[in-house]
């Protein structure tokens, strides 16, 4: 129990955060964080205390000059708050109030830096950016594989198998059959190479390294209008002369896809339309589509080809741009996202 007990007066000791602790307006104990602004930043105790009541004041709708009557109300409350420093730029806390023992009226005032807790929010983010984009392969992996299996792989079995009838034929000196033979295989081996060719672009699109983001986005959208018979329209406007990045033309192009895929096989759209257009130090893709809609709060991740439209947001983010999903039942859905450019 003693040895609990020092593990316990050693995190509080060693908390990179300053805590103060205080029964009513009296400070009972403080950590080392704590002394260091006492010592180099003349910060006093009864200054956090007076400041977080007055907050408390403004907050609620009665004015109370009893500290303990209006904070201990409230189990935690959260505000910002800015040291003076000689000669520099102030330091940014949030200045957090913590209710701990409301019958002794004890509470803590603890002083979070703002800069490390972006720093904290930048760690978090990135985990799960690593986390979002290993997920991401590996669906992607599965999905490879499963084509290859139930596309590529049936087609070269089924080549393998009218090589054998036409041994067959040829032995028999048949002809007719030879010759029809023949055909289904060449037949079949074409639809592999189409196979093969449909996934290298979905893998990658060629024409998106050679000609850019506006030819893949139009190469894109005829090869999914001739595959399912719905009219897709692509406007562009502005963009031919922007210098985007690889990832932010690579990611635009996916958002592209999964969207376009996503009205034609789960919305019954009939119309879709993507439109590019740079702004004035931004670009925007939006894909519009007429198709049955969903309600966004409902889902968390679609059912589509590749990785989900939801999804999309953390590579987004990761670029520093912004997504948005907007769809009605029965309403159709917009999705949008725009990227800063020089």
């Amino acid at each position: 129990m003693l040895e609990a007990v020092s593990w316990v007066e050693k995190n509080f000791n060693e908390a990179p955060d300053a805590i103060f602790i205080f029964r009513d307006d009296q400070l009972l104990i403080s950590n080392h964080a704590a002394h260091a602004l006492q010592a180099d930043y003349g910060l006093r105790p009864a200054y956090i205390i007076k400041l977080m009541q007055n907050v408390v004041k403004q907050r609620q709708s009665q004015t109370d000059d009893c500290f303990n009557c209006t904070v201990l109300d409230q189990a935690k409350t959260v505000i910002p708050f800015n040291l003076p420093v000689k000669g520099g730029q102030p330091l940014a806390f949030s200045l957090v109030y913590t209710d701990l023992d409301h019958e002794q009226h004890v509470y803590s005032l603890t002083l979070k830096s703002n800069d490390l807790l972006q720093r904290m929010d930048q760690l978090a983010q990135q985990r799960k950016l690593v986390q979002y984009v290993n997920r991401a392969h590996e669906n992607e992996r599965k999905r490879l594989s499963q084509d290859l299996h139930d596309s590529i792989a049936q087609g070269v079995y089924s080549s393998i198998m009218g090589i054998r009838h036409l041994e067959t034929a040829a032995a028999k000196a048949d002809t007719a059959a030879f010759d029809h033979q023949t055909k289904l295989i060449e037949n079949q081996l074409y639809a592999t190479l189409r196979d093969i060719k449909g996934m290298a672009l979905d893998i990658r699109p060629a024409v998106l390294d050679s000609f850019g983001l506006s030819a893949a986005l139009k190469a894109l959208a005829k090869r999914l209008e001739e595959n399912s018979g719905i009219g897709i329209t692509v406007l562009t406007h502005d963009t031919d002369q922007l210098k985007l990045s690889e990832d932010v033309q690579t990611v635009l192009y996916r958002i592209a896809q999964e969207a376009i895929t996503n009205a034609i096989k789960h919305a019954q759209a009939n119309e879709i339309n993507l439109l590019l257009v740079a702004h004035e130090h931004e670009i925007s893709l939006e894909i519009i589509d007429d198709g049955t809609g969903f309600d966004v709060n409902q889902h968390v991740s679609f059912n589509g080809h590749s990785l989900g439209l939801l999804n999309m947001n953390e590579r987004v983010k990761s670029l520093h741009g912004t997504f948005q999903i907007k769809s009605t039942v029965g309403s159709g859905t917009r999705v949008t996202a725009t990227f800063p450019v020089a």
